[in-house]
């Protein structure tokens, strides 16, 4: 019969004792302060987001209905899917960057690195992780993730080849080990934090206490990552539940209490029994300053309050600490943000009591009351009101019985609930059918309309700016260096940007979408900007062939080489043809430009050569025209005539060489004054 193996329990050492007490002592005081501040509105705000009512969360002492609005339950689910929308809305959540300076020009390929890490987040779940820590930031105000970080068994089916059987193969399974970084959610009401401090990375050190399954810590114990003590039982602590439940569950459970911080370096050399270290002493032992003088990053882990589990320096290259915080709203100086919750709290609370105190009203005005004579009803005779009944009475019903109503019901009362209502949307800056028209003014049309969507888009990214800044980025810096840390054969150390790539949330998106719209109609479908009109529409678009479009798309606008070839040619044969009948016409403007030239000098010719032939033809008529009797003397007239004209002529010349003389005296003169 086999035995079964024994686990050899360990005490805690003095040394490590007074850590645990240290560090108890710290956590103790953060979780008073925390408590006292927080705690009982972190609870009023969960019991409204999940529509439970409390006794103390009455708003008058007579109050009797417990009816609790979903306004908030609406904001808070609004808001978060429209950040969540934003964040993983076109699939990848962020980029990578090469600083090729800080690589000593290796050149390496970026894109793999980003594809292995979005693989490794796909299969750790990270983004259902990072939905559960912005819906509590919407809850709580603050969003908080712990990377946690190990190694997972991984099989696959395989089959491989027998050598001593050619032509076959087993059939199994292959087991290989797999390194993850996950982030896990953390719920405020299990988180402590130095009040001093406004960030994770500026406080002396933070806490996480939660329960865990009492087999999770014997399996790290059996790993060795636990020392192995007998931890005992743990103390019930409801404040550390999850949820408020009626009845939490006791048993097989142990409450554990992680701490990431700063802690006395002593402490740590003790527990290692480390010689040959000395510290210098900066100030006197009885000084509160000599306490927090030599300290170092640790992480320390105390199960039920008291017993140390583990004890060690980070063991991170980067020295920083795997927990991860922002806040929804930012509240100034204040390590906790404010939510959507608290944004709404005071309209909650106006609408549940108009509500209630109607329904309380309409509990009296609806339900039969009848006032009795009692001394007049049968001895022991039970009065209800119910259809059908037989009421027995000594005497005239009439006057033992009188039914009458106590009051009335303000039939304004649901209307007042509905402007709380608005109020509340108002205040968290959220939109539904219903708020939307309310958002702008009525008699402002589209343009009032699209200034209110504006407003609440702003405020979105007010909250999506908080998110990528102070949780976002540097997850993926620290998921990146634990990868390159504990994972080198896959992610090789070298200096990338990371950068975030969230978008728009679908509000934003339809906002964006009809504007886009808009400014295609008003240029219309022959403008050169209409491709990249449409890549913005269908980038903002959720079409599960997006990117197939797209690839169209760029290949429509730009044609491949032999179409764009072919197009090249035809228009080189178009421009020749064109050339061809430009010229063409300029040779027929041309050669009716010269006939008409040839018109017109063989028209002043004519005109020219007109007296002459006039003269020619009289001469002829006058040498021609003879009378026989008197030829002599019409002969001599003839001649007389010619003559004439001859000195005609001769005068002409001579008054056009005079004026012409004295054209050129007097340009001659008016040359001789200018000279002078």
């Amino acid at each position: 019969m086999a035995t079964e193996k024994q686990i050899e329990w360990e005490e805690n050492t003095p040394e490590e004792k007074e850590l645990s007490s240290w560090v108890i002592d710290h956590t103790e005081r953060w979780r008073d302060y925390r408590d006292t501040n927080y705690m009982a509105l972190w609870e009023e705000y969960e019991r409204i987001f999940r529509g439970q009512w409390a006794s103390e969360d009455k708003t008058r002492e007579s109050e009797r209905s417990r009816i609790i609005s979903p306004a908030t339950q609406q904001a808070v689910e609004t808001r978060h899917a429209e950040i969540i929308e934003a964040i993983f809305g076109q699939g990848e959540f962020f980029d990578i960057k090469d600083d090729i300076k800080d690589i000593d020009g290796n050149p390496m390929d970026v894109e793999a690195i980003k594809q292995m890490m979005m693989e490794d987040f796909k299969r750790d779940k990270i983004k259902k992780s990072i939905d559960h820590i912005e819906l509590m930031a919407e809850i709580y105000g603050t969003g908080i993730g712990e990377i946690i970080i190990g190694s997972a068994a991984e099989f696959k089916p395989a089959t491989q080849a027998m050598p001593s059987a050619p032509g076959v193969a087993a059939i199994g399974v292959q087991q290989s080990e797999r390194f993850y970084v996950k982030i896990k959610p953390v719920n405020p009401k299990n988180f402590l934090i130095d009040p001093n401090a406004d960030s994770i990375d500026e406080a002396m050190g933070c806490a996480i206490e939660k329960y865990v399954s009492i087999h999770k810590v014997v399996e790290s114990m059996e790993k060795g990552i636990y020392k192995k003590v007998d931890i005992g039982m743990s103390s019930t602590d409801n404040s550390l539940e999850p949820t408020q439940e009626v009845r939490t569950f006791e048993d097989d459970k142990v409450k554990l209490l992680t701490y990431y911080g700063l802690v006395p370096k002593d402490y740590l050399l003790s527990l290692n029994e480390t010689e040959g270290e000395m510290d210098v002493e900066l100030f006197p032992e009885d000084s509160l300053a000599d306490d927090y003088s030599n300290m170092v990053e640790a992480i320390v882990v105390i199960a039920n309050g008291s017993i140390l589990l583990k004890a060690e320096e980070s063991p991170y290259m980067m020295k920083d600490r795997p927990v991860i915080a922002y806040q929804d709203d930012t509240v100034p100086g204040r390590f906790y943000g404010r939510g959507t919750v608290e944004k709404a709290y005071n309209m909650q609370k106006a609408i549940d009591g108009q509500l209630r105190a109607h329904m309380d009203s309409l509990a009296l005005t609806t339900a039969p009351m009848i006032a009795m004579d009692a001394t007049r009803l049968p001895r022991g005779a039970k009065f209800e009101v119910k259809p059908g009944k037989a009421i027995l009475t000594n005497g005239a019903p009439s006057e033992i019985i009188f039914p009458f109503h106590f009051g009335q019901t303000n039939v304004d009362a649901p209307a007042a609930a509905q402007n709380f209502e608005r109020m509340l949307l108002q205040a968290t800056g959220t939109v539904d059918s219903a708020g939307l028209p309310s958002a702008a003014q009525r008699d402002a049309g589209g343009q009032g309309m699209s200034m209110a969507m504006a407003g609440i888009i702003k405020k979105y990214k007010r909250t999506l700016v908080n998110f990528q800044e102070d949780f976002m980025i540097p997850f993926i810096y620290k998921a990146a260096y634990r990868f390159m840390q504990f994972d080198p054969e896959r992610y090789p150390s070298v200096d990338v940007t990371f950068i975030p790539t969230a978008t728009l949330g679908i509000l934003a998106r339809e906002f964006e979408q009809q504007q886009m719209i808009g400014l295609l109609q008003t240029l219309g479908p022959n403008t050169p900007v209409l491709p990249i009109l449409l890549k913005g529409i269908l980038s903002n678009s959720s079409l599960s062939n997006r990117g197939e479009i797209m690839t169209a798309l760029d290949k429509m606008s730009q044609p491949d080489p032999a179409q764009q070839k072919q197009q090249q040619e035809a228009a080189q044969q178009a421009q020749q043809a064109q050339m061809q009948l430009v010229g063409a016409q300029t040779a027929d403007l041309q050669a009716k430009a010269q006939k008409s030239m040839a018109e017109a000098q063989q028209v002043q010719v004519d005109t020219q050569l007109a007296p002459q032939l006039a003269q020619a033809k009289l001469t002829a008529a006058l040498s021609t025209n003879l009378d026989d009797n008197n030829e002599s003397k019409d002969f001599e007239r003839r001649a007389r005539m010619t003559e004439l004209m001859l000195k005609e002529r001769d005068l002409n010349i001579k008054e056009n060489d005079s004026l012409r003389n004295e054209r050129i005296t007097m340009l001659q003169m008016g040359n001789k004054q200018s000279a002078s």
